[in-house]
């Protein structure tokens, strides 16, 4: 499955237990009639995933959704739902260092639009 949206958060790298458990939540904000602000987590190597992408960027996430049973010391039984990211793209146009924007297409004159004097300048 895949969230798209604008990123609103992302959080510092936590570690959990003596095992060194890592985690990091982002939170994407969907563009549809009523958006929905998702966090989403990432885990061990996956955290160092975020460290490229900043707050307002266009992104596409790749996620798995999870499921887990715990069991309270009451012997009450709970259920547990995360949204886990593997993959992160930025759907946000990089331009390359020191080039000039692309004009739009508009900005190109149709070729039908020239003289037909211009079409005879051909040596052959």
């Amino acid at each position: 499955m895949e969230i798209e949206g604008k990123v609103k958060l992302i959080g510092d790298t936590q570690t959990f237990g003596n095992n060194g458990f890592r985690k990091r939540e982002v939170v994407v904000t969907t563009d549809e009639q009523y958006p929905q602000h998702l966090m989403v987590e990432f885990v061990q190597d996956k955290c160092d995933l975020l460290n490229n992408y900043k707050v307002g960027q266009d992104v596409k996430i790749s996620i798995n959704l999870r499921g887990r049973e715990w069991t309270n010391p009451q012997g009450e039984t709970k259920y547990f739902n995360s949204i886990q990211g593997w993959r992160i793209e930025n759907l946000t146009p990089s331009q390359p260092e020191g080039m000039p924007p692309v004009p739009p297409m508009e900005a190109f004159e149709p070729a039908d639009s020239l003289n037909e004097e211009d079409h005879d300048d051909l040596p052959f």
